[in-house]
């Protein structure tokens, strides 16, 4: 990596916010800082904005990677700084000019930038872009009058970062012989934007874990995981074909299965089910086929599997 190229960033959109997005990748796959650009692609503003944030909040701990930042687009700017916002280590901002972006660079330390679709323009996006990578935390910026900032301010900020980072892990924990099981009764769930009737609940990053669930009938398309993951199915039914592998699982209340890393595998769900999941490091997705050829080629499959009896 050339010395200069400082950053890694991960950027993705919703519907109003894929075209500025596309142009933004394409000025930060350009500029001489960063080292590399993923696109995540598209999705509802809530599951962009989480995509990106979980590559921000959990970065591979490698000795001299680049910094990773995070890009998120919607309509506003607005729903998806919001839930961005909601990862530990995660200072999304929503910046309608350069000004903003140098503004909460020096004072916030911003490491995900978030942009209206609707608003900004491509010219003014890729300008508040330069902006927000060329200003470090505690810079001169409009908000100190472009200037130095005093000495009390600097202490500030000096114990901000460590301060800010702690904020979370120094909430109260739940009253609760069972951390858990009092957790999983308030437990907030949110969809999983491209497998419809899924829902999912991080609980714990760095390696992350989580519960899934899903509806009777839900597919799963064939996708991968950059780590492998231990599954228990809490309750229900489920199938797990590892196309890598040629194998299937039927899998019921209380079983276990590991997939290892980057095997592809498809899932088809035949009653309400519920999970645990841990994976071995952070979670990420790649699709490798959409949900029709997903579904055709179950019902191919079990199809089969009926006739043969």
């Amino acid at each position: 990596m050339a010395a200069d190229r400082r950053f890694k960033i991960f950027a993705a959109a919703d519907g109003f916010g894929q075209p500025l997005k596309d142009a933004v990748v394409a000025h930060l796959r350009a500029h001489p800082a960063v080292a590399e650009v993923v696109d995540l692609g598209v999705d509802k503003y809530y599951a962009a904005a989480a995509a990106v944030a979980r590559q921000v909040s959990s970065p591979d701990s490698v000795p001299d990677a680049p910094e990773v930042r995070g890009v998120v687009v919607c309509g506003t700017g607005a729903g998806v700084c919001i839930f961005a916002n909601k990862y530990p280590r995660v200072y999304a901002t929503h910046c309608a000019s350069p000004a903003d972006a140098v503004n909460t660079r020096s004072i916030n330390a911003c490491n995900v930038l978030a942009l209206s679709g609707m608003a900004t323009p491509p010219d003014a996006a890729a300008a508040i872009a330069d902006a927000w990578l060329a200003t470090p935390f505690r810079a001169p910026c409009p908000a100190s009058g472009d200037a130095p900032w005093p000495e009390d301010i600097q202490r500030f900020f000096d114990a901000a970062p460590d301060e800010m980072a702690t904020i979370p892990e120094a909430e109260a924990a739940p009253d609760s012989a069972c951390a858990i099981c009092c957790l999983r009764n308030r437990m907030e769930f949110e969809p999983v934007g491209i497998m419809p009737g899924g829902e999912m609940r991080i609980v714990r990053e760095g390696p992350t874990s989580a519960y899934v669930r899903f509806k009777a009938g839900s597919v799963e398309p064939a996708h991968h995981h950059t780590f492998g993951h231990d599954l228990v199915v809490i309750k229900g039914k489920k199938k797990v074909w590892n196309l890598t592998k040629k194998e299937s699982y039927d899998l019921v209340d209380g079983d276990f299965l590991f997939t290892p890393a980057g095997d592809v595998h498809r899932v088809k769900y035949f009653e309400d089910t519920e999970f645990f999941i841990r994976w071995d490091g952070h979670w990420d997705i790649f699709l490798d086929e959409d949900l029709n050829t997903a579904h055709s080629a179950i019902e191919a499959e079990l199809g089969a599997a009926r006739n043969s009896k």
